[in-house]
C-alpha cells in the first residue's frame, strides 16, 4: 500500500472531481492499458498485485485509480466474460475468473466453425482494444504469441494466413 501514496481511499465525489480534471481520452487509454495488462498477467497465470497495477499502468493517474479499475472490470466482463476478483485483501492481490456459465453435454460440441468463430472473436477483441485499428504486423505478432504461425498448418484452423486474410476478411 505504500506505493498507493494515499493514507485513505478517496471518496466517490473526490474521484469524480479528479476525473473532471483529466482528459477522457487519457483515462480511456489507461483503462485499455489496464485491460491488456490484466489479460497478459492472467494468461501467464501470475497473480495481479495492486502495487504492480499502480507502478506499471496507472502511474500518475493514482487519483482516479478506482474509476480506471472499475471501467477495466466492466470491459473485461462485457468483452471477455471475465471478472476481476480480489483474492487477498491484505496484500491486494487479484485474479481473473470466468463469469460465463460452464458448458456441459452437447454444448461442448466442438467443430471447425466454432473454433474459427472463437479465433475471429479473439482477433476482433484485440483490434477493439487497440482502438479499432491495427497494422497487419501487430496482428501476426499477437497470433504468434497464441502459437498460431502464419506459415505453418494448424491442426484446427488449417492455413492460418489464408483463414485470416481471405475467409475472415470476406
Amino acid at each position: 500500500d505504500e506505493d498507493f501514496g494515499l493514507s485513505q481511499t478517496p471518496t466517490h465525489s473526490q474521484v469524480q472531481r479528479n476525473l473532471e480534471r483529466r482528459s477522457q481520452d487519457q483515462v480511456n487509454k489507461k483503462v485499455s492499458e489496464l485491460v491488456q495488462f490484466l489479460l497478459v498477467k492472467d494468461q501467464k497465470k501470475i497473480p495481479i498485485k495492486r502495487a504492480d497495477i499502480l507502478k506499471k499502468v496507472i502511474r500518475e493517474y493514482k487519483d482516479v485509480y478506482s474509476e480506471i479499475v472499475n471501467r477495466a472490470g466492466r470491459t473485461l466482463q462485457q468483452v471477455f466474460g471475465l471478472q476481476l476478483v480480489e483474492i487477498d485483501t491484505k496484500h491486494h492481490i487479484y485474479i481473473l475468473t470466468s463469469s460465463l456459465p460452464r458448458a456441459e453435454g452437447e454444448n461442448l460440441r466442438r467443430d471447425n466453425q466454432t473454433a474459427k468463430l472463437g479465433l475471429l472473436i479473439v482477433i476482433l477483441s484485440f483490434i477493439f482494444m487497440k482502438g479499432n485499428s491495427v497494422k497487419d504486423g501487430a496482428i501476426w505478432e499477437f497470433l504468434r504469441r497464441l502459437r498460431l504461425q502464419p506459415g505453418e498448418r494448424h491442426e484446427v484452423f488449417g492455413d492460418v494466413k489464408k483463414l485470416v486474410t481471405e475467409e475472415f476478411v470476406r
